[in-house]
Parts: structure tokens; C-alpha cells; sequence
């Protein structure tokens, strides 16, 4: 069992930057993989960003190519979203999500955090 905390998301304005953290439990995070999920108002949740356990693989959706970033500090048991050139589409709530596996993360994946809302002003 993993317990997810995720943290940073606020109201910025277009073309700005934010980063997302999320923070997990437990002391096996370095065989997770982790990755962020966002769902705007009245659309499904959709995969952003992945990465697997040891870093080294990561994937984006097309809409975020580019402008987001993922990584992780297994020491800290912590993944980050750094996020740059937002754009209003990205307004959403953003969830940190992962699954104990050295393979990819999986949708849906294991584990959930509570979210944290991103608004980016036009």
C-alpha cells in the first residue's frame, strides 16, 4: 500500500510555469512507477505524464509534449511535473497515480493521490 500527496497546484496565468510534487509513502517507492492523470470540468480523466522506476523511461501525452516534464527523486520518494508555457486547456485537477511494478505504470494504475487543481488564466 502507497499513500500519494500531491502538491503545487495554484492559479498562474498563460505562459507561465508551475511544479507539481507528489509525495508517496512507504519504503519501497523506487519499485513504482509513477505518473500524473488530469480531468478538466466534464471531460474524462486523462494520462499526462509517465515514468518508470528507475527514471530512465518517460512518456507524455501529445498535448504536453515539449512544455511538461517528469521526474523523480527515489531518495525523497517524491515525482515532480514541472510544467511550463501553460495554457488555459491545462486548467484541470491533477492527480499523482502509481503502481508497484518495473514495467510501465498502467491505466488505470494501483494507486491514487487526491489531486491538486492547476487554473491557468487566459
Amino acid at each position: 500500500q502507497v499513500q500519494l500527496v500531491e502538491s503545487g497546484g495554484e492559479l498562474v496565468q498563460a505562459g507561465g510555469s508551475l511544479r507539481l510534487a507528489c509525495a508517496a509513502s512507504g519504503r519501497t517507492f523506487g519499485l513504482y512507477a509513477m505518473g500524473w492523470f488530469r480531468q478538466a470540468p466534464g471531460k474524462e480523466r486523462e494520462s499526462v505524464a509517465s515514468i518508470n522506476w528507475s527514471g530512465r523511461i518517460t512518456n507524455y501525452a501529445d498535448s504536453v509534449k515539449g512544455r511538461f516534464t517528469i521526474s523523480r527523486d527515489n531518495a525523497k520518494n517524491t515525482v515532480f511535473l514541472q510544467m511550463n508555457s501553460l495554457k488555459p486547456d491545462d486548467t484541470a485537477v491533477y492527480y499523482c497515480a502509481a503502481s508497484q511494478t518495473i514495467g510501465a505504470l498502467g491505466n488505470p494504475p494501483q494507486y491514487w493521490g487526491q489531486g491538486t487543481q492547476v487554473t491557468v488564466s487566459a
